[in-house]
């Protein structure tokens, strides 16, 4: 029975004991150390698996790893396998193994170490399944500060790149921003809700005041801010690009930018709506609204074909946030599982076509390659035909299902979310015109050709899935939702206004950008354009104004302040002091008979004065 009862801690420790093999032992055995990783992460799917169809028995140990004399200061170690954690492990673990298979073509013949790459793809997979299955916040932050770690290291693979080794280093320190916020919110929960158990906090926000809920709640959505990349911790995503390609497909697709959006509906699951209080929802609700907008508009003049789907990846994930925010957890992860299997789809099919065109990313130096790379882009177009919501693709369902809500909710929201849907389409029908029709603009396209069986494979499948998952014969066994049920179709107003912004979205592109017959983009060379281009210069704002104006300033005032007050002035005068104190004991011992007679008797003299004066 103990043995049963351990067999779900294999989700963390077959990925963690893999990563310590590859690192350690194999560091010169790159094709074993690919072997073990894929199979852990074959492993953890096919346990993932077993259990969604009731092969499980009995209930995961807990451990108590810091014990204290209050119950509630009692650190433990457990998971929860309920049906939203399982079926986000169905998502993170599949599109984890898909990952792995397909990393064997794209980094095949890579000069870099491989066996530390496969080893942080495991890292990765055991902070990912940390977070999911945790039963209680404290957890949950071990996880979240792995996942930070482990991403830094795949962002940073190439770290003898400088842009890449300052893209980890952003990412890195950006997330730790949000985490201070969420680790603030942790304590709070557990000093006003008096536990940090996910089971334990149902039912007791009713006697907290609603102020403090607002605090403690708001606290820990900063730690969604920063992992899931919301405004004003958006910047770190685009610049992850600099890692390999299958990393960015792990990170943007169901990973680490969605474990923030997990991480919410699991609060809300377990504290129950009651204390999301509507400041809080408000707060939370109009970040998600804002990057969606400002991500969705920088893409619009983005020539990276992988930046293009990082700021396309902001933006939905501000829907997310924004269906959370509107206590539309449901309709939430819906979206986040379509979501997962055609963003990963994407950047896998941009990968596959950034090795075939000899490591080239420019859009605008591709074209043709409808010709060169037939399966390839037809993957990729299922995937595109999913992310701007074309009726029978997954992400129409799942994206209907955030307008209703938004509808429902507040209509400013839904009006935003049609909007977004419009850019959406267009920033991708601009991609997929330039770089797969009309000519060849550079060699590499030119000679490019059909991916490997390694890279095609998990393409197929995932194009398979871009199209059948939002159904609800699949759906509604594997969203990561208690007891959720597929949005279905239905004439109404999300439909109508959802079909004007696609066809408005469509128009436009073609419109502007022909059928690729283009050199250049017609949009490019004017002032809103550029602020395009340079990210609305909110980036610079931050490099120029943040980093290098106030964090630089306060640096040169305490720089000024420990040079001139603490230095200049506390230990210099109790320097002086000590030293003329010094000097007049030296004055006192002259080595002067006299001198010392004198003194000996002007002491006797005061001793009996004061000896008089007593009696």
């Amino acid at each position: 029975m103990n043995m049963i009862h351990n067999l779900p801690w294999l989700f963390l420790l077959l990925p963690l004991v893999v990563a310590a093999i590859d690192w350690v032992c194999l560091n010169k055995h790159p094709r074993l150390a690919a072997t073990l990783s894929l199979l852990s992460a074959a492993a953890t799917l096919g346990l993932c698996i077993a259990y969604l169809t009731g092969l499980q028995t009995g209930t995961p140990g807990v451990y108590t790893w810091m014990p204290c004399s209050l119950e509630q200061l009692c650190l433990h170690l457990g998971l929860v396998m309920d049906p939203l954690a399982m079926r986000m492990m169905l998502v993170v673990t599949g599109i984890g193994l898909l990952v792995h298979f397909f990393s064997i073509g794209y980094m095949k013949g890579d000069s870099s170490n491989l066996s530390r790459y496969y080893a942080g793809l495991s890292i990765f997979m055991f902070s990912m399944s940390t977070i999911v299955l945790a039963d209680n916040l404290a957890m949950t932050f071990i996880g979240w500060e792995m996942v930070g770690f482990s991403s830094y290291l795949l962002i940073g693979h190439w770290f003898n790149k400088a842009s890449a080794a300052d893209a980890a280093k952003k990412a890195f320190i950006t997330n730790r921003v949000g985490d201070f916020g969420f680790l603030l919110g942790i304590l709070l929960t557990l000093g006003f809700f008096g536990t940090m158990n996910f089971a334990d906090m149902a039912g007791k926000a009713a006697g907290i005041a609603p102020a403090v809920l607002t605090v403690t709640i708001v606290c820990l959505f900063c730690g969604a801010v920063g992992k899931s990349a919301q405004f004003p911790l958006h910047v770190w995503l685009p610049d992850a690009m600099e890692g390999p390609t299958p990393v960015s497909a792990l990170i943007h697709a169901a990973t680490m930018v969605a474990a923030g959006v997990y991480m919410l509906v699991r609060l809300q699951v377990s504290m129950g709506v009651e204390a999301f209080t509507d400041t809080a929802c408000n707060i939370i609700a109009w970040t998600g609204a804002i990057t969606a907008v400002i991500a969705a508009i920088m893409a619009v003049q983005q020539d990276d074909i992988k930046r293009i789907l990082a700021y396309s990846t902001l933006s939905q994930l501000g829907y997310m946030v924004m269906a959370v925010g509107l206590l539309a957890g449901e309709a939430a992860m819906f979206h986040l599982y379509t979501h997962a299997w055609f963003k990963a789809l994407l950047f896998l099919g941009a990968g596959a076509i950034i090795i075939c065109c000899h490591h080239e990313q420019d859009i605008w130096k591709m074209g043709g390659l409808s010709k060169r790379m037939p399966l390839t882009v037809l993957c990729f177009m299922m995937g595109t035909c999913a992310l701007i919501a074309i009726p029978g693709f997954s992400g129409f369902f799942s994206k209907e299902a955030i307008l209703d809500a938004a509808l429902a909710k507040n209509p400013v929201f839904f009006w935003i979310g049609a909007g977004v849907a419009a850019l959406t389409t267009f920033y991708m029908l601009r991609l997929c015109i330039v770089a797969f029709m009309g000519p060849a603009r550079d060699h590499g396209a030119e000679h490019a050709k059909e991916a490997g069986f390694t890279m095609a494979l998990p393409l197929l499948i995932l194009a398979v899935m871009a199209v059948i998952s939002g159904y609800g014969f699949i759906a509604n066994d594997l969203v990561p939702f208690n007891g959720f049920h597929a949005h279905g179709f239905a004439l109404g107003l999300p439909f109508y206004v959802s079909m004007g912004s696609l066809a408005l979205g469509i128009l436009l592109a073609l419109a502007i950008y022909g059928l690729g017959s283009r050199t250049k983009d017609p949009l490019a060379g004017n002032c809103i354009s550029k602020a395009l281009r340079n990210r609305l210069y909110i980036d610079a704002l931050y490099d120029k104004v943040i980093i290098g104006g106030l964090q630089q300033g306060f640096a040169h005032l305490m720089e000024f302040l420990d040079m001139f007050l603490i230095r200049g002035i506390i230990c210099q005068l109790l320097v002086w002091i000590s030293v003329r104190i010094g000097y007049l004991c030296s004055w006192l011992q002259c080595g002067s008979l006299r001198a010392y007679s004198l003194v000996s008797a002007i002491g006797l003299v005061i001793l009996l004065l004061l000896l008089a004066n007593q009696f």
